[in-house]
């Protein structure tokens, strides 16, 4: 726990340095805390389970949701299956994120389910990065999949600097038939709208009970900014804490959300209580 309260970061980027295109690493580098990959990451560029274990204890981290990408044109390969080593580590704190791409994978159903199986708390799409719309016909069997077994769906919401993103594909309103067609199915937007469109994320997340805000890559002090035309406090409770980590540091970022002026259970609920509702697997967190 973090000062009292429940600690969730629901985005950690745990890569295999050498499946990455140069761009990732140099992010991390460049916003990432001082020596960070080479505390964490080993020789060989893997990440050491028991060393990211002991960095998010002392952050006061409950609970890790670890991701992994394949978009193949961005940032590389990021295999499932590397997750999985330091989520047996400690598998209190550590939960695993399905991603697939409809480019690679079919049938995409069958490759979610397999991920699902190995205990992913979500699925991961990440569509500018991937070079597809989350309104391809494609991924409907997917999300038949998420709402049949009550596990949600993460998009990333919002632009992306690295070499050969496609930021048009990032528009919120592309969800909104996932939206009509699978109301049961919780639908977070990653970074939340950034760039672009942060009033089109933040209409949604009000407007629909199953839509949530995730806050990965948003310096907290600028949230007010952000959201200018909206209640905070109301709106924040719709919110769920996230770093995009290695690129910010999570104690200080949790801080600084909870020192925003919200109510105090608003507060609870965007560090780690909005996460235990949504995502699945974290119930001994309960």
């Amino acid at each position: 726990m973090l000062d009292g309260h429940l600690l969730v970061d629901a985005h950690v980027h745990v890569p295999v340095l050498g499946s990455l295109k140069p761009a990732w690493v140099q992010w991390a580098r460049d916003f990432g805390p001082d020596g960070i990959l080479d505390r964490v990451w080993d020789a060989d560029g893997r990440i050491e389970p028991a060393a990211l274990d002991e960095l998010f204890a002392e952050q006061g981290v409950d609970a890790a949701l670890l991701f992994c990408e394949y978009s193949p044109k961005v940032t590389g390969i990021q295999r499932f299956e590397d997750l999985l080593p330091i989520v047996a580590h400690n598998p209190s704190r550590f939960r695993p994120v399905a991603n697939v791409n409809p480019h690679l994978h079919f049938p995409i159903a069958d490759e979610l389910g397999r991920q699902l199986d190995q205990g992913a708390a979500a699925l991961k799409l990440h569509p500018v990065h991937g070079g597809f719309r989350c309104d391809d016909a494609a991924l409907w069997p997917a999300y038949a999949v998420l709402a049949e077994r009550g596990v949600p769906l993460i998009v990333h919401c919002g632009t992306s600097s690295f070499p050969g993103s496609m930021n048009e594909l990032a528009h919120p309103e592309h969800l909104l038939p996932v939206v009509r067609d699978f109301p049961t199915l919780d639908v977070v937007l990653a970074h939340a709208g950034r760039g672009w469109w942060y009033d089109a994320a933040a209409f949604m997340a009000q407007l629909y009970p199953s839509v949530w805000l995730e806050l990965s890559g948003l310096p907290p002090k600028r949230l007010p900014e952000y959201f200018a035309k909206y209640d905070l406090n109301r709106l924040a409770s719709k919110w769920i804490f996230a770093t995009d980590w290695p690129g910010a540091d999570t104690a200080a970022n949790a801080r600084a959300v909870a020192g925003l002026g919200l109510d105090d259970d608003v507060v609870a609920g965007v560090l780690g209580r909005n996460a235990l509702r949504v995502y699945a697997g974290l119930d001994h967190l309960a």
